[in-house]
């Protein structure tokens, strides 16, 4: 009986050592696959199939489309073509179908789906290698399957994850093959041989980075790794490359993966090119940040500069407006939202490896897909489990610049309106001079625009995809922004090499109080020798139906300049107290900096007090009331001149004009509110709820606005211009009354 139990006992141990040695085994560096989907994942994901409704659907998904590529048979077109045009996309749909049918294989095991990307990968190896760079040389950074590395470089990041799926089932020779004749020239070729283009600090180096990284891994070649984390070696960062949208790169420091961490986010996680570009960073940024915290754990990846990769994704999603639409700073394209396919990654990847926000599986729901590996997984079994909550999106301000100290954004948010004030940096290459601008919405809808970008992404007429001449000459100009231009000239000159010198300050930021959130920025030199000064805040008040922005521009100047200040609104005009002409002929505003491409509609002179303007859109009632004096003007205007191939959108705008002024303050206030039916055809609510703004005081310690309401009622919003702290305390005297207070402002 001993020796029974002992036998058993020996028995035991040798399973026990045989599953552990299992176990080594799958997490092996020498295993494959590694990169994103893991081995070890791989088990878990077989386990589980057909029993994570999220994750089997998508699966089932992917499955329909790689089968019917796959029926379509292999097209590998020599390139010739922009953006959106057949060869570019051929390609890159190619891509796309590799790392799917890559990721089939592990999951399904079965072979069709390996001999496909196998047999792709061959006559890829087949055509490169005598293949020159691309026939198009609008690029700073030609490519060879497309017409910039840029392209290029998102091919190998996703034909790198096809390739560690497949790995094990191609043989040596096969390996060989491909590692010597496709994937190290390809390598190379992005990075050594198109420095310009991979030793920056940018998105398109990011993308860069990250595909000589990642094939790297697959091939555990540490030459590419190295070369990815931390550049070419003995080259310095490329300082005067051009970008196909025809801006600069003017950045100091080092070049590769880690050096495109360090300076573009702040550390609360922003992306100084803006939300569109870092939606598109993101993939690069997460997919080779996942792939080193899998074969290079030691690096620690994730928690590199206090986490902020992770730190990224909470910051982008609180960039989207009610509908999940990313708010179109900078270069931005609208209607890019966190239902596009680097956010599936952002969401599934911050939820694994981040602190598992239950708040990220709503929106993993809400996208309705899951990436097919290890974190797609994780995702679908919180769902499974019953752990949703809630995105929660509150007030926040999002500091700028790699220390923070390069202004930011503050959205500020009560019930459905959300007010997004831009005060950052110039955005590298992709930002706008639109200091201190604001646009503002109502349960996703735009009441106050940002125009974003001048580009028809991927529609191959419109000037081949790519971004377009107005771009610069409307899109990036002050004038096409929410915020004062001074003698129709755009901020700092509308030049890079000025802009990328200067930046905001933010003044203070208060969102402790939910019925009276406050954002207010300063910043010098836009124009030499003006100073602005703007502070808007989202009150809710009992007097009005809901929350209305109150904004304060002040402007100190040591000459007289002619200001304009617009409101880029959508709608139908309703109702003025001011006087206009409309025109009989159609003439622009101006000769250049964006004026060129203004229509004047109407103008009118405006009045003593309060101008109002009122309009309607969506069924909505919206009113601008604006402090004015009799010598200010009223310009209608509509964007479209000097447009011969209507290459801009035909929106409105209001602008406010003060000729011959030094130092002055705009105050105005905006109001949403009623609505109209058009099956009842009653309206609601129609009017404003201000009967007046007034100035009490404005000094360059204080400004004190009052508000009046319809009903008879008196606030005061006084904010302080100078002493903005929380502690800081205020004591002033206003028409005799005595007001005290500590912090920034004072409303009551």
């Amino acid at each position: 009986m001993i020796k029974i139990q002992i036998l058993l006992l020996v028995l035991l141990i040798i399973i026990s050592c045989n599953q552990k040695k299992e176990i080594t085994n799958i997490n092996d560096n020498n295993q494959h696959p590694k990169l994103i989907l893991t081995a070890r994942g791989v088990q878990d994901i077989r386990s589980k199939l057909g029993t994570i409704p999220i994750f089997d659907n998508s699966l089932q998904k992917v499955k329909e489309e790689v089968d019917a590529e796959i029926d379509l048979g292999i097209d590998i077109p020599i390139p010739k073509d922009y953006s959106g045009g057949y060869t570019h996309s051929r390609h890159k749909q190619n891509w796309f179908i590799l790392q799917k049918a890559g990721v089939l294989y592990q999951i399904l095991d079965d072979e069709k789906y390996a001999k496909y990307v196998k047999n792709m990968l061959m006559k890829y190896e087949e055509m490169y290698k005598t293949l020159p760079l691309h026939p198009k040389t609008r690029s700073y950074a030609r490519g060879k399957l497309f017409w910039q590395c840029l392209n290029d470089s998102n091919w190998l990041v996703y034909v790198s994850q096809a390739y560690d799926c497949i790995y094990n089932y191609l043989t040596e020779e096969e390996r060989n093959k491909l590692e010597t004749n496709l994937f190290r020239p390809f390598a190379d070729h992005i990075s050594i041989d198109s420095p310009q283009f991979y030793q920056r600090v940018h998105n398109h180096s990011t993308w860069g980075n990250a595909a000589v990284g990642m094939i790297g891994l697959v091939m555990d070649d540490e030459d590419l790794i190295k070369r990815a984390l931390y550049g070419i070696e003995g080259k310095e960062m490329d300082k005067t490359a051009k970008d196909d949208d025809g801006g600069f790169i003017n950045k100091d420091g080092k070049a590769g993966f880690l050096a495109n961490i360090e300076e573009p986010f702040s550390p609360d996680g922003y992306y100084n090119e803006g939300p569109y570009y870092q939606r598109y960073a993101m993939y690069p940024f997460l997919i080779f940040g996942e792939a080193l915290h899998n074969v290079k754990p030691e690096l620690k990846i994730f928690e590199y500069k206090d986490g902020v990769l992770l730190k990224s994704i909470n910051a982008l999603l609180n960039l989207s407006d009610a509908d999940g639409d990313f708010f179109p700073l900078n270069d931005g394209q609208k209607g890019m939202s966190y239902y596009t396919g680097s956010l599936v990654t952002a969401v599934d990847i911050s939820y694994k490896y981040g602190n598992a926000d239950s708040g990220l599986l709503s929106i993993a729901k809400k996208q309705n897909r899951v990436l097919l590996d290890d974190s797609g997984l994780a995702v679908a079994l919180g769902i499974k489990e019953g752990k949703t909550q809630p995105f929660q999106k509150k007030s926040i301000n999002l500091s700028d610049g790699p220390n923070g100290k390069q202004g930011g954004v503050g959205i500020l948010r009560n019930e459905d309106i959300e007010l997004v004030f831009k005060y950052a940096s110039q955005g590298s290459s992709h930002g706008h001079y639109d200091k201190l601008s604001f646009s503002l919405y109502e349960n996703g809808e735009e009441l106050i625009q940002d125009y974003g970008l001048a580009r028809f992404v991927n529609i191959e007429q419109k000037g081949g995809g790519n971004y377009l001449k107005e771009n610069k000459t409307w899109a990036k100009q002050t004038i096409a922004h929410n915020t004062v231009t001074q003698n129709e000239t755009s901020h700092y000159q509308g030049k890079y090499e000025i802009g990328s010198q200067n930046h905001p300050d933010l003044h203070y930021f208060s969102s402790e109080d939910e019925n009276v959130q406050v954002v207010s920025s300063k910043v010098a030199n836009t124009y030499k020798g003006t100073d602005l000064l703007r502070t808007m805040a989202l009150i809710k008040d009992k007097d009005f139906e809901k929350p209305f922005v109150l904004d304060i521009m002040r402007v100190e100047s040591n000459t007289f300049n002619q200001y304009d200040f617009p409101f880029y609104f959508f709608g139908q005009v309703l109702d003025t107290n001011f006087e206009y002409k409309t025109s009989e002929i159609l003439k622009p505003l101006g000769k250049k900096n964006g004026y060129q491409h203004l229509f004047i509609e109407a103008s009118g002179k405006a009045i003593a007090g309060n101008s109002k303007f009122s309009w309607f859109n969506n069924n909505k009632f919206y009113t601008l009331t604006s402090l004015t004096n009799k010598i200010d003007d009223l310009i209608f205007t509509r964007i479209g001149a000097n447009d011969p191939e209507f290459n801009l959108r035909r929106d409105p705008a209001l602008i406010l004009r003060r000729k011959d002024s030094k130092n002055t303050t705009f105050i105005s206030a905006l109001e949403s509110h009623g609505s109209y039916s058009p099956v009842t055809e009653s309206a609601f609510n129609s009017k404003s709820s201000i009967r007046e703004l007034k100035v009490e005081l404005d000094s360059q310690e204080y400004t004190a606005i009052s508000i009046t309401s319809i009903k008879g009622n008196t606030t005061l919003f006084i904010t302080s211009n100078k002493k903005a702290s929380k502690e800081a305390k205020h004591t002033i005297t206003i028409n005799g009354k005595h007001y005290s207070w500590t912090g920034a402002y004072y409303y009551k």
